[in-house]
């Protein structure tokens, strides 16, 4: 079995999370992405946030979410994506840049955008009131 292992920034606004979508892409992923070798996961999520939104993490309020595993989107069956999720402040205007196409705020209804890891987050999200 195959793991992809990533990390994810859960920014939430009026019970709606911050959602991206890449070129060319049919859904929708938590922004975020991979580590490089040898970068903590602070520095890889400051770093993925930069590069895909133009805004900077606030490393100092980065907080630990949770950890979700499900079926890779688009991958071959046994593919996983383990995602690493953590929410902090940033400064700075959101804006898409690098791969990203696109970015909107999803509600708990959209699940059927993201992918089936970011389905798990929702889920956990809606069961603690933080999204609507």
């Amino acid at each position: 079995m195959k793991v992809i292992d990533k990390l994810a920034w859960i920014e939430l606004k009026d019970k709606q999370i911050l959602s991206t979508r890449s070129f060319g892409k049919d859904k929708y992923y938590i922004p975020g992405g991979k580590r490089e070798e040898g970068e903590s996961d602070v520095d890889a999520l400051c770093r993925e946030i930069r590069e895909e939104l133009s805004v900077q993490l606030d490393e100092a309020s980065i907080d630990f979410v949770g950890v979700f595993e499900a079926q890779a989107h688009g991958k071959p069956e046994g593919t996983l994506v383990r995602m690493t999720c953590y929410r902090a402040a940033y400064s700075g205007t959101l804006a898409p840049a690098a791969e990203i196409e696109e970015m909107r705020w999803l509600r708990f209804g959209d699940k059927d955008k993201v992918a089936p890891v970011d389905i798990l987050i929702f889920d956990f999200l809606k069961e603690r009131d933080l999204m609507a």
